[in-house]
């Protein structure tokens, strides 16, 4: 299972092991790691153009070592120095390795978007690089695009995992400098602008195409926005796993679903492997039943049980024949359905009244109901809908988690990981919050996120069959939490193939389930 944790839980780690350390040990090993992913992503060093973009602390120090070493197998590293201060023992080594340095700490106006003459060199001119120290001149922001523009590679330490906010002056308009330019990007640990706890992003931030993070993943660095910015993550390993607590986040592999969905055995028969009711669809919206039992099929399911009226009801006898299929009468409770393992209760469902009447008649049963799409609307009016005995799984985007806990939408999407978790605690239930980042939170337990999500997902039924998806293993025995994080890493592996329509990850659905099974799939 992969871990992630906040600055605060990283910075006690590092103070533990930096105790036991000679002074220096682990910058060098941070910087080590820098250079030799920046080496391998440049393929040949000698001759490569790089510029360093240095913040005040260590994170600047990292990238300063880092870029020394590659200055010392031949490649051009320019660095600018952006902060009030500077890491002085990695700017010494920087030069003693030939790098040059543009210093803009106390220059007049940084930042403010002059123009004209650019970078300086020590003479006072414009023009081409010299070496040493080059001193800014008015339309700095210019001469940085230039070298931006120049380089194979750009490295990313203005701010580390300690930055929360929006970006200051200069850093701000050095992100917007070299923002476009052809070359890679990678950040230093996190990438600036990017709050490493939670992915919260406010103004400017960098967008880099890698993320070298040290001794541990960081949260923010796996929830959206932040993992929008952090391109793909790599972990460089600088020995802080012993001191570190127990994560805030996590993400399942390949072998964590592997060990966890139910499998069937020799005595298995088709109500041991589960049996999912189904309430779903309305006279308007046919398909969403269609899907939401495909989405149970598709997943192996021992049996669907689906209870709907007329119309849905033909819709899914047609399509899904090994379904057993009772027709209600508008208003009517699920009585007569017969006993099953867990509930889908919601897609195309409408919100009402005989919507309210049958939302309540699943929920008063007693095994697991999973709630989403109308059943979300229902409760959002109707809060007395989530309180049970049994346990609730709800599967909200954004706009329904915003109609629940009468939050804005925007600022659910900010604020992902902070709102699932209050989500969790408030209603008392498991959530499952779909969007460009899946989590799954339950109490005081670490909030899972899905890495397999792709945008290819993003279409109309695609939550319908993610319902049905994460209502089978509910039925199978799975807990909420895992039902959840489980059915999320599929639901993304069978979507990985697009463009697709939802009828499309109901067929994907039994490889991507023998992908994991049997451990021959590339997914993490």
């Amino acid at each position: 299972m992969l871990t992630a944790y906040t600055s605060d839980q990283i910075r006690a780690a590092e103070a533990a092991l930096m105790a036991t350390l000679p002074e220096g040990t682990l910058m060098e090993r941070a910087a080590a790691a820098l250079a030799a992913r920046c080496a391998g992503l440049l393929g040949g060093v000698y001759g490569s153009r790089v510029l360093i973009l240095a913040g005040a602390g260590d994170n600047g120090g990292d990238a300063l070592y880092a870029g020394a070493r590659l200055a010392g197998r031949g490649a051009g590293v320019d660095a600018v120095l952006a902060g009030a201060r500077v890491h002085e023992a990695g700017l010494a080594a920087l030069r003693r390795a030939g790098g040059r340095v543009v210093d803009l700490r106390g220059v007049p106006g940084a930042g403010a978007g002059v123009d004209e003459a650019g970078l300086r060199g020590p003479d006072g001119s414009g023009g081409p690089r010299g070496p040493g120290l080059r001193r800014p001149g008015r339309g700095w922001e210019a001469g940085v695009r230039g070298l931006a523009e120049e380089a194979d590679l750009v490295l990313d330490g203005l701010v580390g995992i300690g930055g929360s906010g929006a970006l200051r002056e200069p850093y701000a308009t050095l992100v917007e400098a070299v923002a476009g330019a052809p070359a890679l990007v990678v950040a230093v640990d996190v990438p600036s602008g990017v709050d490493a706890s939670c992915g919260r992003v406010e103004g400017v931030a960098v967008r880099a195409d890698v993320t070298v993070t040290f001794g541990a993943r960081k949260a923010g660095l796996l929830v959206d926005p932040g993992a929008e910015y952090a391109g793909r993550v790599e972990l460089a390993d600088i020995g802080l796993g012993p001191y570190l607590p127990d994560p805030g986040v996590s993400a399942l592999t390949a072998a964590d679903v592997a060990a966890r969905l139910p499998r069937p055995g020799a005595e298995s028969d088709k109500y041991r492997r589960g049996v999912l009711g189904v309430a779903a669809g309305s006279r308007d919206y046919t398909g969403a039943a269609v899907l939401a039992v495909g989405g149970a099929v598709g997943a192996g399911v021992g049996m669907v049980r689906y209870a709907g009226v007329a119309e849905p009801v033909e819709q899914v006898r047609a399509r899904w024949p090994e379904a057993v299929i009772t027709e209600l009468e508008p208003g009517r409770g699920i009585g007569e359905v017969g006993r099953v393992q867990a509930w889908v209760l919601g897609p195309g469902l409408g919100t009402g009244p005989e919507a309210l009447a049958l939302a309540r008649s699943v929920l008063a049963s007693d095994v697991p109901v999973l709630m989403d799409a109308d059943a979300l609307t229902l409760a959002a009016g109707h809060r007395e809908l989530l309180r049970r005995a049994a346990p609730v799984l709800i599967t909200p985007h954004a706009g329904e988690l915003s109609r629940l806990l009468g939050v804005p939408r925007a600022r659910i999407e900010a604020r992902r990981l902070e709102h699932v978790r209050r989500a969790a605690a408030e209603l008392g239930v498991t959530v499952l919050l779909k969007g460009s980042t899946t989590l799954v939170a339950e109490g005081e337990r670490p909030v899972r996120v899905n890495l397999t999500g792709t945008p290819w997902l993003a279409t109309a039924g695609t939550g319908d069959v993610l319902a049905g998806l994460a209502g089978a293993l509910l039925a199978g025995g799975l807990d909420g939490y895992d039902a959840a994080s489980c059915a999320a890493y599929l639901h993304g592996v069978a979507g990985r193939s697009g463009p697709l329509a939802a009828g499309d990850v109901v067929r994907a659905l039994p490889e991507a389930v023998r992908s994991v099974t049997t451990r021959s799939g590339t997914f993490l």
